[in-house]
Order: C-alpha cells, then sequence, then structure tokens
C-alpha cells in the first residue's frame, strides 16, 4: 500500500483522518472478483508432485510426433508457426494453461477485452526480421509506394502517456511541471550519456543476434544506481523515472537490474531525450484492448488439434534415437509420453532445468544465475467514467508519481482508448505491478503476491490509484486479478560481463557444430532446441518470438543427429 504521509496527502485520506477513522476493507465489499488467468498450483506440481506428492503415475497412453514444441508462448508459437511456413505440420504443441500466450493472453470483464499481460508491441527494427514478417502477414504492415507503413486503427492513438505528478495530469512520463533548473540539466547529462552509447555500440532488439561491445559488457557488470552514482545522476525526479521505466521492462527497479539493461531501455529503441529538445516524442507502438493477446490469439488459432492445453511437462528425455517427454494431462489426471525426432524446449529457464532429464551443464548454470520478477495484473471494470483531475487529457498510459519507489504499481492503460468512442462509457483499466524487487528480494515479492488474499490486493490496487481518482471505489464493479509468480527474467548484473544466459560463444559454437550453423540465434543440446526470452536475460516480444522461430528452423532444416 501507499506510505500514510502520501495517503494522508490526499482528500480521501485527509477526510478519514479528520473524522478519526481508518479506510474499512468493507468499504470495498461491493466490488466483486477473484483471481483468474493462471493456475499456479499446476506449476507447483513440478515442484511439489501430484496426488499428494505421491508422484507422477505410469503414463497411460503414448503418442508420436515428428517434432513436440514444450511450451505455448511467444517462443513456443512462433516455433510452431516456423514449422508451418516450411511446410512440416508434424507437430505437436503442449501448453500448461487452458489457453496458448504466456504473459500475452487476454480476457474479459462484462465483454470488454483487456489483457492479462503484456498489453503493446513497439515498431520493431530491422534488427528484429522475423517480427516484421509476422506483422506483415497479420496485415498490420504493408509495403505503400515503397514504403512500409503500419495499419492506423492498431498504433497507439494519441493522447499516449500522461503522468500524475504534483497534484494534476501532465503529458508524458518524465516529471516536468515545476522541476527546477538543476534536475532539467540531470536530464540533458543522462540524454548525453545515452547518446554516446549509442555511438559507441551497437543496441538491437534482439540482442543475441550482434557482437556486444567492451563498454556493453562493462555495464553488464554493475547495477543501473552505481551507474548513476558514477556519473553523479542523483536527482529524485530522474531516479524516479529511470526506476520507474526498469520496472516496468525488467520488473525490478534501478538498485537490481544492470546498467546495461538500464542503458538499453533506451539506447535499443528511441533513446532519451531532455524536454524541449529534438525527437522528444516517442515512438509508435501498437496495441489491442485485449493487448498482445491479438497476436498470440492469431498465431494459435492455425495450430487446431495440434495445440494441447493443460498439459504439465515433467519430463523431457534425449537419446540417440529420438526424445521423450511425459506430460500430464490435467483434464483427464493422467500420464501421456510423447516420443517425437526432436523437441523444441519453448519453457521458462528454471523449469527447463527441472525438468531436462539429466541436463546439460550449460543449462545447470543458466538456472542458478536467474532471477525472476513475480507481477501482479489487475483488471479493473468501471460502470462510468472517472472524474478526471486538471491537466493532461485521460490517455492511454496512465502513470502516478510514487516517491516511494518500488512499493506501489505501475499505473494503468484503458482497455477502451483505441475504441475511439465519441461519449465516454464503462470501461476496464488494467494496472500493473511489479514485486522484482519487493523488499530487496523478489523471492518475498512471489511469497507476498501468492498468499496475500484477493481482497488485500483489491484495496490495494484501490488505494493506490485513488490518489488520481478518488471516485474509482464507488464507479468499480468487479476486479479480476492475474499472479505470475514469474513473469520475466530480471537482467541483473553479472561480474563477468555476460549478457543473457546463453553460454559463451565458444561453448555455442561446440554445440552447433553438427548443424554447421552458427550464425543462426539459438542454442541446441542433443535432440533438444531451447527458445525462450529467458535466454535473453530479459522479457520482451521481440527476443521471444525471434528465438522460437530459429528452433523451428532449426528443427527441421538439419538431419538428427
Amino acid at each position: 500500500m501507499i506510505p500514510r504521509r502520501q495517503f494522508l496527502a490526499t482528500g480521501l485520506g485527509a477526510a478519514w483522518a479528520a473524522s478519526g477513522c481508518q479506510p474499512a476493507a468493507h468499504a470495498n465489499a461491493h466490488i466483486q472478483g477473484g483471481f483468474t488467468g493462471v493456475q499456479p498450483e499446476r506449476g507447483h506440481w513440478l515442484r511439489d508432485g501430484v496426488q499428494g506428492g505421491k508422484g507422477w503415475p505410469t503414463p497411460t497412453r503414448t503418442l508420436k510426433t515428428r517434432v513436440l514444441i514444450a511450451g505455448g508462448g511467444v517462443a513456443g508459437l512462433a516455433a510452431a508457426r516456423a514449422l508451418r511456413l516450411q511446410g512440416m505440420n508434424d507437430f505437436a504443441l503442449l501448453e500448461l494453461e487452458d489457453s496458448a500466450g504466456g504473459n500475452s493472453r487476454g480476457g474479459e470483464i462484462a465483454g470488454l477485452p483487456c489483457p492479462l499481460g503484456a498489453h503493446y508491441l513497439p515498431l520493431p527494427g530491422d534488427d528484429a526480421p522475423e517480427v516484421q514478417d509476422l506483422l506483415e502477414e497479420l496485415g498490420l504492415r504493408t509495403r505503400v509506394a515503397g514504403r512500409w507503413q503500419y495499419d492506423e486503427r492498431h498504433l497507439c492513438h494519441s493522447p499516449q502517456e500522461r503522468l500524475f505528478f504534483n497534484g494534476e495530469w501532465q503529458d508524458g512520463l518524465l516529471p516536468l511541471q515545476g522541476v527546477g533548473a538543476d534536475t532539467l540539466a540531470q536530464y540533458e547529462l543522462f540524454a548525453r550519456l545515452v547518446e554516446q552509447a549509442r555511438k559507441t555500440a551497437r543496441w538491437t532488439i534482439p540482442v543475441q543476434k550482434t557482437a556486444l561491445a567492451p563498454v556493453q559488457h562493462a555495464l553488464a557488470a554493475t547495477t543501473f544506481i552505481a551507474y548513476l552514482d558514477q556519473h553523479g545522476l542523483n536527482d529524485h525526479h530522474l531516479r524516479w523515472y529511470l526506476d520507474y521505466c526498469c520496472r516496468d521492462d525488467y520488473g525490478a527497479g534501478i538498485a537490481t537490474v544492470s546498467a546495461w539493461a538500464g542503458i538499453h531501455y533506451f539506447a535499443s529503441r528511441h533513446g532519451f531525450h531532455a524536454p524541449g529538445t529534438e525527437g522528444a516524442e516517442r515512438e509508435g507502438l501498437l496495441t489491442w484492448p485485449e493487448g498482445n493477446a491479438w497476436l498470440t490469439r492469431r498465431m494459435a488459432a492455425p495450430l487446431g488439434e495440434r495445440l494441447h492445453t493443460g498439459r504439465v511437462v515433467v519430463r523431457i528425455a534425449s537419446a540417440r534415437h529420438g526424445a521423450e517427454v511425459d506430460a500430464f494431462n490435467t483434464a483427464t489426471q493422467t500420464l501421456e509420453r510423447w516420443q517425437a525426432q526432436r523437441v523444441v524446449v519453448a519453457l521458462p529457464i528454471f523449469v527447463a532445468a527441472r525438468v531436462v532429464e539429466n541436463p546439460p551443464e550449460f543449462l545447470r548454470q543458466a538456472s542458478r544465475q536467474i532471477a525472476y520478477a513475480p507481477w501482479l495484473v489487475a483488471n479493473i471494470h468501471l460502470q462510468s467514467p472517472l472524474h478526471d483531475r486538471p491537466g493532461a487529457a485521460p490517455s492511454w498510459d496512465n502513470v502516478l508519481y510514487d516517491d516511494a519507489r518500488g512499493q506501489g504499481g505501475l499505473g494503468y492503460v484503458d482497455a477502451t482508448h483505441q475504441s475511439l468512442l465519441s461519449t465516454p462509457g464503462a470501461t476496464v483499466l488494467t494496472h500493473y505491478r511489479a514485486l522484482g524487487d519487493f523488499s530487496g528480494d523478489a523471492a518475498l515479492g512471489r511469497k507476498r503476491l501468492l498468499e496475500r488474499p484477493w481482497g488485500a490486493w483489491r484495496d490495494d490496487t484501490l488505494s493506490d490509484l485513488s490518489r488520481a481518482h478518488p471516485d474509482l471505489a464507488s464507479k468499480a464493479t468487479r476486479m479480476d486479478i492475474t499472479r505470475y509468480g514469474h513473469a520475466m527474467a530480471i537482467p541483473t548484473p553479472n561480474i563477468n560481463g555476460q549478457i543473457g544466459l546463453q553460454p559463451p560463444s565458444t561453448v555455442r559454437k561446440q554445440l552447433l557444430k553438427k548443424e554447421q550453423d552458427t550464425a543462426r540465434p539459438g542454442l541446441t543440446w542433443e535432440r533438444l532446441a531451447f527458445a525462450h526470452s529467458d535466454w535473453a536475460g530479459y522479457s520482451v516480444f521481440e527476443e521471444a518470438f525471434t528465438a522460437g522461430h530459429g528452433a523451428g528452423m532449426h528443427s527441421t532444416n538439419h538431419p538428427t543427429p
């Protein structure tokens, strides 16, 4: 919850204090809802076993396919698409949840679509041609008079973003209203440092496609906050903004992520522009009411019966003459055994290390290094528009300034913003909260995420957003909350300057020697191809999709060992 000092500073908090009363949870009792979207107990079966800890049953049937994909997130769906594009249809995809999409799935409340996780995609650059091809296939990107154009219906409509700061809304997310000359000078200094970094190294997404420069390895060995200290960047407004950016993209703040990650956020995309300078406008991005589920649903639709949901992959074994995958069917409560020539392991690294039998050393090491950010996504249905404070107009992305960095939420997006309704009406606000550095420990954040009851998270969310919208609770009718215990890999510093969790290039060349394909990004071992954004060390659509596409291409273009 927000600190008492800040809560009392709001009109609603002051009124409660003046009356001698404290806000009661029952004041929100009219707001119904619950946890939805993800079933954590399925993943916990891998840790605790099923049937009261008695272990897994004997397989009741055996199925065969040429390629098996374990995991139906963006990487797994991209691998399936790559197989289809090559005319190879003898494959199956196993997904833990009841629908594919991973962190890019969507839902709806009262008939209004809303995201359950990732909610936008920046326009991909030329370093991500695989993603560009997908957008072209889906009709989002077309060539007109020799130039690429994006369908304006799916580009984020203006106004795009605003910040609640000093009691009113301002355009953009960088704190501006009432800040002093010293703050503006630090904005300009950081802009120069980012531009210098862009000139001394190549910053790309996906990161694994480009040879990294010494300066990038040096930045990867220290924290972002140490980098800011080194350059005298101590302004609390700048630090709040950079902390917000890191928590928004990486699930943890400037004291946790690497300096490489902090600079990469800007240098790989739009740069950082001080107020009033050329190019200060944000880049274009694609978004939909249901978030990135718009993409993953279209990737999953052609799979038909090849998509098997509600499957807990419990064992993957690679042998000389084939691979075996055991998966628990949550609907029938039976164990299925799949036999395949190759397996695409599109699972988070910590899961892959647990289920791959006799895992290679690079997988063991990666699982020991990785840290995951827990996330909470709350979808709040409003029966009528909120009363707005002075300043900038309601936007797609709405963020609240919070001095208590790391404790509050990340604001909200409006699910009906893209509809261009002439008269505002009922809507769904999607509120995000990252817990990757809760009390300095992601494991504590995960414990808090999963153990706190829904009502406590409901009240925290309302308290957070009511600073800007005192009428929120009275107009909310329902709040559905989705919890991700291991939502994304946090790009923490590595003492050897390694970026991502792939083994050193010399080891990768040895692993790929039989295939003679060191140019294609990806990682293989025996009959397994690993594909997940975890291997890049941070979680974005482009990394996951490119890794999955490469694994799918590899699984058909190379002979079995």
